[in-house]
């Protein structure tokens, strides 16, 4: 997750680079967190791209930030105020962004936008998601090894398409 984060990330930037009218302009990166930076796991993992992302391009990038942005109307108003604020990027973190990306992205057609984990996209929004399916592929096929009863269950952690 970690590297597929960074290497979504850059590439975002990258992109976002290519668009900017001056070389010597900065480029302005938000991101909306669903969760706490430190909570191990998602947010931090986002983060730590957010992090990597100011190694790697240095002054010539700025990033923001909005950690336990609640999904739905708080989310929109997060992101209005980033784009407001002069970001060219936004990471919106949640699959529970997918709607106020979309709507928020129709208000500000000159920023882009990266979208995690979702299906809808336009002009400007993007999504991205790591191949959570490898790992539960392996996970599935030692369960079924180990069951005498040649029966497997499954319990998702959301109830999202990606599940």
């Amino acid at each position: 997750m970690k590297r597929r984060t960074l290497l979504a990330s850059a590439a975002a930037v990258a992109l976002a680079f290519s668009g900017t009218a001056m070389a010597e302009d900065k480029t302005k990166v938000g991101f909306v967190f669903v969760g706490p930076v430190g909570d191990g796991g998602w947010t931090t993992e986002h983060n730590n791209g957010r992090l990597a992302v100011e190694e790697a391009f240095g002054d010539k990038v700025e990033t923001v930030f909005q950690e336990k942005v609640p999904e739905g109307a708080d989310s929109e108003r997060v992101m209005t105020q980033m784009a407001l604020s002069g970001a060219d990027l936004i990471f919106t973190t949640s699959f529970g962004y997918m709607d106020p990306t979309i709507n928020v992205a129709k208000k500000f057609p000159d920023v882009k936008f990266e979208h995690a984990t979702g299906y809808r996209q336009s002009e400007n929004v993007s999504s991205y998601s790591a191949r959570f399916y490898e790992g539960r592929a392996v996970i599935g096929h030692i369960a079924g090894k180990m069951t005498k009863t040649n029966k497997v269950g499954y319990i998702a952690s959301f109830p999202i398409p990606e599940v």
